[in-house]
């Protein structure tokens, strides 16, 4: 029974690893999200938050910092400022972050399962980013993946008033594609992000079942 349950998972990831083949015929663009989902940046934007954090006597677990991910820095500075009862400049904060993770930029490697899916789609479908990075941070990181030119459109967490789970950012990607959001598939690795997806009208799929 065990090995049968572990064949039918493997079958499993394969069938919907393939399910993303030709999305061409069943879709007119592809937006991404880019932390997690594109660029393994994750574990790197965590020591970045830690480091950072900790100058200023705030403490973020790890558990939860996977769970706010596509929320913007400094709305997650305040939010912990205000529970641990420490005032602090959220944007310098942020930035602190942000100048720490660049530093650290040349650890960050793709997440090559959806990488791979957007190669096979590049010149096919128009293809945009939604992140709630900050749209230079993602600019940097797609350069050094060597994979910016792929994409029509980077939209960061400054360029919408509210973030995921909002759907705002997948909204305004679409727009700037020139595609109808019902007829955009989304890839998203956290829960907020594929409410975001789903509540632009768009099918999305949570990258990390690939």
């Amino acid at each position: 029974m065990e090995f049968n349950s572990r064949w039918l998972a493997c079958a499993g990831v394969r069938s919907l690893a393939a399910s993303m083949d030709n999305l061409q015929d069943r879709y007119e663009g592809l937006i991404f999200d880019m932390d997690g989902t594109l660029a393994d940046t994750m574990p790197t934007h965590f020591i970045a938050w830690t480091r950072s954090l900790e100058v200023h006597g705030l403490t973020l677990s790890e558990e939860r910092f996977y769970a706010l991910g596509g929320v913007p820095a400094e709305k997650i500075i305040r939010m912990l400022g205000e529970e641990q009862g420490k005032v602090v400049d959220a944007k310098v904060v942020a930035e602190a972050k942000e100048e720490l993770f660049m530093e650290l930029l040349g650890e960050v490697r793709p997440v090559e399962a959806v990488k791979a899916i957007a190669e096979r789609h590049y010149g096919k479908l128009p293809m945009a980013i939604a992140t709630g990075s900050p749209g230079w941070v993602a600019e940097k990181i797609l350069k050094a993946l060597g994979i910016r030119d792929w994409f029509g459109a980077v939209v960061g967490s400054e360029a919408v008033e509210q973030p995921k789970p909002a759907p705002d950012i997948y909204l305004r990607a679409a727009e700037l594609i020139g595609v109808n959001p019902k007829r955009c598939h989304a890839f998203e690795d956290t829960l907020l992000g594929m409410e975001a997806a789903s509540a632009a009208g768009m099918d999305v799929i949570d990258v990390t079942k690939l």
